[in-house]
């Protein structure tokens, strides 16, 4: 039960209570629970595709942007943005990480951020009501596997720091049955074309996650966050692709 309440503590806003003691190995351990966590994100989005129905279609996008950013207070789009900062040019490997551990936005983390959410708007605009509801029930369970994936098949770029021991610990386990649940899960809303939405979405964030590898020689808790933008986007821009049309 810790190790779900680790998960939901870090991954939403939802005040949690935990009582007994935490040992790093529980953080680690904890991804199993991420897929989970981001099925219940991607349920209170889905009810807000439902609540603001009756708006227009613009306003109605625009208010279900505003709740997922609330619900994860924003986590994501913050490493995005200091991911995008450092990322830019050239620059060698510590003098990247140290641009990422600068609690300021410089251009480029500002841009990054408008433009993301500018491009999530567009995409929650452009499907189909029907389909939007399932769309961000799996881009939200997706988007936290992927952060499973990065955490079990990178090195911690820096030498300490606060995603160090969900990368150390990431296991078999977590990755395996957090892939069969978000697989199964695509099939079950999406059909046939979730697994087409799937293995695209798959190929982006696989890209990033190996870019930043050569970036920087792993992965850190804001490119993490950005893999996990990224991959959301993913999903609605190939369901957008696959269903925008309906």
């Amino acid at each position: 039960m810790n190790r779900f309440l680790i998960a939901l503590q870090f991954l939403t806003i939802i005040p949690v209570k935990i009582r007994s003691p935490i040992e790093e190995k529980d953080l680690g351990k904890s991804l199993l629970y991420f897929p989970v966590v981001g099925m219940l994100i991607g349920c209170m989005l889905a009810l807000a595709v439902s609540i603001f129905s009756f708006l227009p279609g613009l306003v109605s996008s625009g208010s279900i942007l505003a709740v997922s950013v609330v619900i994860t207070g924003g986590i994501h789009l913050d490493g995005f943005a200091d991911t995008c900062d450092g990322f830019y040019g050239s620059n060698p490997k510590e003098r990247i990480l140290e641009i990422m551990r600068d609690s300021r936005s410089g251009v480029m983390g500002v841009t990054g951020i408008v433009c993301l959410l500018l491009l999530k708007f567009s995409l929650i605009a452009s499907l189909p009501q029907d389909i939007l509801w399932k769309a961000v029930i799996v881009m939200a369970v997706f988007a936290r596997w992927v952060q499973v994936f990065a955490c079990y098949t990178s090195d911690y770029a820096r030498k300490d720091g606060k995603a160090r021991a969900f990368i150390e610990y990431a296991g078999k386990k977590e990755l395996f049955i957090g892939a069969i649940f978000t697989l199964a899960l695509f099939m079950f809303l999406v059909g046939v074309m979730g697994l087409v939405i799937l293995i695209m979405s798959c190929l982006c964030a696989f890209l990033f996650i190996y870019y930043a590898k050569k970036k920087i020689g792993g992965m850190t808790g804001d490119t993490i966050g950005a893999v996990s933008e990224i991959a959301e986007v993913a999903v609605l821009f190939f369901a957008v692709i696959c269903f925008g049309g309906v």
